[in-house]
């Protein structure tokens, strides 16, 4: 990641560094235009989560969860392998919890 890119970063629950560029956000935005202005929550999410999932199909990816009004604001990411970092993949909104084994629950 190019540090002149960098857009934030921020220590989530299980404290590791999640990171992304405006590059990779304005990406997000592409495909999820309603998280728009929700970078505040999307932190909060990181820091804040109601439930944190492993994915079923890729133990390095975390799903973390946060009401947002009637929905959930779900905040995908990747943990680099032995290190205490990671990248968002994706970030949106949905109606319902993804299965997947719970690692962390408020």
């Amino acid at each position: 990641m190019s540090m002149l890119d960098k857009y934030f970063e921020i220590a989530s629950k299980q404290g590791i560094i999640i990171r992304t560029t405006k590059t990779y956000w304005h990406k997000i935005l592409a495909k999820h235009p309603s998280v728009a202005g929700l970078e505040t929550e999307v932190k909060n999410t990181l820091q804040n989560p109601i439930e944190i999932r492993v994915s079923q199909k890729d133990d390095s990816v975390y799903l973390h969860y946060r009401k947002l009004r009637e929905y959930y604001l779900c905040v995908v990411t990747r943990q680099t392998i032995g290190d205490n970092e990671g990248y968002i993949i994706t970030v949106y909104i949905t109606d319902k919890i993804k299965i997947g084994s719970v690692i962390w629950k408020k």
